[in-house]
């Protein structure tokens, strides 16, 4: 008997779709990419180059007031300041323009006003500005200490108004006795006091820093008197600058802690961007 063999039906084909998830991500384009790379470095440069261009007219401004002329030629610390923005790549207009300001040119050399700030209830500030419009640098000012836990207060008794001289010596006249000489000939002029400063940023590298300190009525004296000592390798600075005062310095340095310092620097930061300002000292300095 043969036996049945029972065949399967054949199953009828499935028709499979394939469903494609849509994005609607658009396509990047790396010519475009590229482009905003370009646009956000320039942004940076142009940003560094406004800052530089800042700081070199602050500094003409505060050598210029400081030295008691706006001619570099009768001006050694404006001379100074006028060579390194050179140095520093600063458009000659710019630099005239500077000048011209400091010497009460047809926009005026504006008005000087310093504000005494106490911050977080211990730090104390003094804040240096130039301002053609006073009542609007004040209200910016007291804007900024509002949103910093400042305000402001009689705190210039936590500071000496001092004038001080930085100089650059070359270490091996230094290690041979020219510190001493330099601080005599400064002496003589009416300093009060030195000190070499290690590691300093301001001088070469193989140079020694030496900062001599006056009374602001003698700055221009000891500056020329160093200068023309024949021991200094340039000058670095020369400037009328508010140093805390020994206590205050002390009760400063014993309540601030990593915390505190890093609220009086974000602040000092914000005060430094207003246009009006230039120098701020503080008691942590």
């Amino acid at each position: 008997m043969l036996a049945r063999i029972a065949l399967a039906a054949p199953r009828p084909a499935v028709t499979r779709r394939c469903v494609r998830a849509l994005t609607t991500t658009p396509p990047v384009s790396s010519g475009h990419n590229k482009w905003s790379k370009i646009q956000q470095k320039k942004g940076i440069n142009d940003q560094r180059r406004g800052e530089l261009y800042s700081r070199a007219f602050r500094d003409i401004m505060v050598a210029a007031r400081n030295g008691g002329s706006a001619d570099p030629d009768k001006n050694v610390a404006l001379f100074n300041a006028v060579k390194k923005a050179r140095a520093d790549g600063v458009p000659k207009a710019n630099i005239e323009g500077a000048l011209q300001k400091a010497a009460g040119g047809k926009d005026g050399a504006g008005q000087m006003a310093v504000y005494e700030v106490l911050a977080h209830g211990s730090v104390g500030l003094i804040v240096e500005c130039l301002t053609d419009n006073g009542n609007r640098t004040l209200h910016q000012i007291r804007e900024i200490l509002n949103a910093h836990n400042a305000r402001f207060a009689t705190v210039r008794f936590m500071f000496q108004h001092k004038g001080r001289v930085r100089v650059a010596l070359d270490k091996a006249e230094a290690d041979a006795g020219g510190v001493d000489r330099l601080f005599d000939a400064a002496l003589g002029a009416g300093a009060e006091d030195f000190d070499q400063v290690p590691d300093a940023d301001g001088a070469d590298a193989g140079d020694v820093e030496v900062q001599i300190i006056c009374a602001p009525t003698e700055l221009a004296k000891v500056t020329d008197a160093v200068t023309q000592s024949g021991l200094a390798k340039g000058l670095l600075a020369s400037e009328l600058v508010y140093a805390p005062a020994e206590d205050a310095a002390e009760a400063a340095e014993a309540e601030a802690d990593e915390e505190l310092s890093g609220r009086i620097r974000e602040l000092v930061g914000e005060l430094e961007e207003n246009d009006a300002t230039l120098r701020v000292w503080t008691t942590l300095d």
